[in-house]
């Protein structure tokens, strides 16, 4: 079960600072965002390779921009550990995928809550992981959209079915009363924002969330 803090609710005049408070976490999800995909714009490649040099834990980069296909293999030159693209966007994911697991970082696929789960079948044994994203990406702290829970238990059985090993993560209203329901269903990665950024001591908030997945999942 691992628990991965999105930097989209930290304090970005002190990323450094924040990245530390979150170092017993097992990734830290880094929100890319081009204002075309989705209406918001974030960060790009400099800004990750430097949130590499200083960050405690490996960087788990979720890009939801246009056109990955061109742009995905710098964020795994500039030293992220998993680089994630959505289906949506992507002009060729199989290739896409094997390029990304060619240089040395874990391959992820995203998929709007809008877009079936049946679409990605001939992508699973391409990929490391499927984050199912429970709310409309663009924007941190929004509720958790219920009519997609369905879709995380479609995706594990999905999986199970076609005997590839990945991971399934959830992005988007992540919170303390529904990380074991989002365990219990198949979730087994889990992007929690101000579920963890909002709470002074961290560390303890991780261990909460993290305790609570297991323990849903009976592994505790």
């Amino acid at each position: 079960m691992q628990i991965n803090p999105s930097i989209l609710s930290a304090d970005f005049a002190n990323l450094e600072t924040e990245l530390m408070s979150i170092s017993s976490a097992d990734m830290v999800h880094v929100d890319v965002m081009d204002n075309h995909f989705v209406p918001n714009l974030t960060l790009g490649p400099a800004i990750v390779e430097r949130l590499s040099q200083v960050s405690p834990i490996p960087l788990d980069v979720h890009l939801m921009i246009e056109n990955p296909d061109r742009w995905a293999i710098e964020y795994a030159e500039v030293g992220a550990a998993s680089v994630t693209f959505h289906y949506e966007a992507a002009e060729d994911p199989i290739s896409l995928a094997r390029q990304l697991r060619a240089a040395g970082v874990k391959a992820a696929v995203a998929i709007k809550p809008a877009t079936r789960v049946s679409l990605i079948a001939d992508l699973l044994q391409e990929v490391d992981m499927l984050l199912v994203m429970t709310v409309e990406p663009g924007f941190g702290g929004q509720p958790l959209l219920l009519d997609t829970l369905e879709k995380i238990a479609q995706a594990r059985t999905l999986i199970q079915t076609s005997g590839a090993m990945v991971a399934i993560q959830v992005d988007g209203g992540v919170t303390e009363s529904n990380i074991a329901q989002l365990s219990s269903l198949g979730a087994d990665s889990f992007v929690a924002g101000s579920a963890v950024y909002n709470h002074p001591d961290r560390a303890n908030q991780i261990l909460k969330l993290r305790r609570l997945a297991l323990a849903a999942a009976g592994q505790e």
